[in-house]
């Protein structure tokens, strides 16, 4: 098949977009850089720096593509209320403009990459598709626009669509930028450069963390998979952890003893999060089957960033 990855050279995207090719696929990456890097993308994935509000380039770039993966977007929940505009001209707008030049080339499918933040704070545990969202951050409200979107210029123009929404994703290749770095980067970090791990609040909040790999099955599951059509569908765990039991296990898989500082004035979010995999289960056959320790590890192992900090240094 054809593919146009957007945001192809970033966290996500790069490892979905290695994983097709290796299936034997036809890859195109859109990628602007101003997150991503494409030196990490095979040699055979055609790559093409550019804005996601080119609608002239989209043109060309979805000419003979079958299926689209739309993983482009602004993705920090805490700069997302610094810079609420900026959230909305990538996440919102490049949706808008993605779509149009999807229906005019006539696209068979497009698979959203969404996100869990969509939910907000909720009573029950786990979350399931079909509860009322409450989003609390532009970034959230950015993704639910784009859900919205996608799925009705697709109904209107006939064009498959499938959003996923995607919980804590993390594992090699995620970026720790000096400004709200993703937790488990950003943790890993700090403990192996015998840094200083900040807790917000007291640490008790759950997230649900999901391997890459576990999240890349389901996109390219989603791309051929029946009875989709429309369809939101968590991706996660199913498994949520705290704050402290993260810091616990990172303690554990790096042998290091980082330093803790708790801060009480910064809220640390909703209380829990956990998604409800039932429906990818019956809808993708997903099955997430990387628990957070063994990640964790293979985090460390095959990141670079990561894997230089526990080689043993030359001798002087």
């Amino acid at each position: 098949m054809n593919y146009l990855v957007t945001g192809g050279a970033g966290f996500l995207g790069t490892a979905l977009s290695n994983r097709l090719a290796k299936q034997g696929h036809h890859v195109r990456v859109l990628d602007d850089c101003s997150a991503g890097n494409p030196v990490y993308l095979l040699p055979e994935v055609e790559f093409v720096q550019g804005d996601i509000n080119e609608k002239t380039l989209l043109w060309k770039l979805l000419q003979d593509v079958d299926c689209v993966f739309h993983l482009a977007a602004k993705v920090s929940v805490p700069e997302s209320s610094l810079f609420p505009s900026s959230y909305n001209l990538v996440n919102v707008s490049g949706t808008v403009t993605l779509m149009e030049a999807i229906r005019d080339t006539k696209v068979k499918r497009v698979v959203l990459a969404s996100s869990g933040a969509i939910y907000g704070h909720q009573d029950q545990i786990p979350y399931l598709e079909n509860f009322e969202v409450h989003p609390e951050s532009p970034y959230a409200v950015s993704k639910l626009s784009a859900e919205h979107y996608v799925r009705t210029i697709s109904a209107q123009a006939g064009v498959e669509a499938v959003c996923l929404r995607i919980f804590n994703a993390y594992g090699p290749g995620q970026r720790v930028p000096h400004s709200h770095p993703p937790i488990i980067s950003n943790f890993l970090k700090h403990a192996l450069t015998n840094g200083t791990i900040i807790i917000h609040g007291d640490g008790s909040q759950t997230r649900d963390y999901v391997y890459v790999d576990d999240v890349v099955n389901a996109l390219v599951t989603s791309s051929t998979a029946v009875g989709v059509d429309q369809q939101v569908i968590n991706i996660g765990s199913g498994v949520e952890t705290s704050v402290l039991e993260l810091v616990r296990l990172v303690r554990q898989v790096t042998g290091r003893k980082p330093e803790e500082v708790y801060n009480p004035l910064k809220n640390g979010g909703s209380d829990r999060m956990c998604a409800g995999i039932a429906k990818a289960q019956e809808k993708l056959n997903y099955i997430p089957l990387v628990p957070l320790e063994t990640g964790l590890r293979l985090t460390i192992e095959r990141d670079p960033q990561f894997k230089k900090e526990i080689e043993p240094k030359p001798i002087a």
